[in-house]
């Protein structure tokens, strides 16, 4: 396994606008939590760890934390520590890196790490039958020590046909390499192309569906409404005369 270096620095600024203006400085406010010890405010120059994160994935690598100190002098004195990041803050907005926390770990336990799967060859169902590829699981939960921590996991695809999935149960890895994920959780998949009647039917269904419009009320027919105006008019009637009616019994 390659060994990969990080030097860091002691920090002595803490808060936020000191947080701030380490990022103005073109620094990185950071954590390191050690087992057993002190948790260690350090700062990280930007340019620095921009550079690790563009050469490794650097949520699954060991990284060996050189932390300088103020108060030393010679180099020989820092001590490094090998860690695994913890979490890395994004800026909301702008999606710059605003912190960092490290964890220290022991190489001699194992650990619990994220891998990435990496799709390898053409499918058949593809080549052959038009299918597409669809990578339902990214990342693979593995247990092992730090120094077997594979850079990703390989999956051959090149013989899936139309309908055929790969489960996490399907892939093999080293021995020394414990797979956490659920056995039957689907890894990879080919489906079926759309045919394209169905596209077009449905993009003509949308196409010719047209707003509602409120329907207006029917017309009634000239003969109904008279004759419905006469029986109207016959009620008014039978009204008016019961209302004289109890006129001349007041009077």
């Amino acid at each position: 396994m390659e060994k990969i270096f990080l030097e860091v620095e002691q920090r002595d600024e803490l808060g936020k606008s000191q947080a701030n203006n380490l990022r103005k400085q073109g620094f990185i406010p950071s954590v390191f939590y050690s087992q057993g010890k002190k948790t260690q405010t350090i700062k990280i120059a930007q340019g620095q760890l921009l550079r690790l994160i563009h050469q490794h994935r650097i949520e699954n690598i060991v990284i060996n934390l050189k932390i300088v100190s103020k108060a030393l002098k010679s180099d020989k004195k820092d001590k490094v520590y090998p860690c695994l990041i913890k979490e890395v803050q994004y800026d909301p907005v702008k999606g710059d890196i605003i912190h960092v926390d490290f964890n220290e770990i022991s190489l001699l336990k194992t650990v619990k790490v994220n891998v990435p799967v990496a799709a390898k060859g053409e499918p058949i169902g593809i080549k052959q039958e038009g299918g597409s590829l669809e990578h339902i699981l990214w990342e693979i939960e593995v247990e092992c020590l730090p120094a077997d921590i594979p850079k990703e996991i390989e999956v051959d695809v090149s013989q899936l046909k139309i309908g055929d999935d790969i489960h996490i149960k399907d892939i093999v890895v080293a021995a020394n390499i414990k797979v956490l994920n659920d056995p039957e959780a689907i890894v990879l998949s080919v489906a079926a192309p759309m045919k394209e009647e169905a596209v077009e039917a449905s993009m003509e269904g949308e196409a010719g569906q047209e707003p509602e419009v409120i329907k207006e009320k029917k017309e009634v027919p000239a003969e109904e409404g008279e004759e419905k105006e006469e029986e109207k008019g016959k009620e008014k009637g039978k009204d008016k005369g019961k209302d004289k009616g109890k006129d001349k019994e007041e009077k």
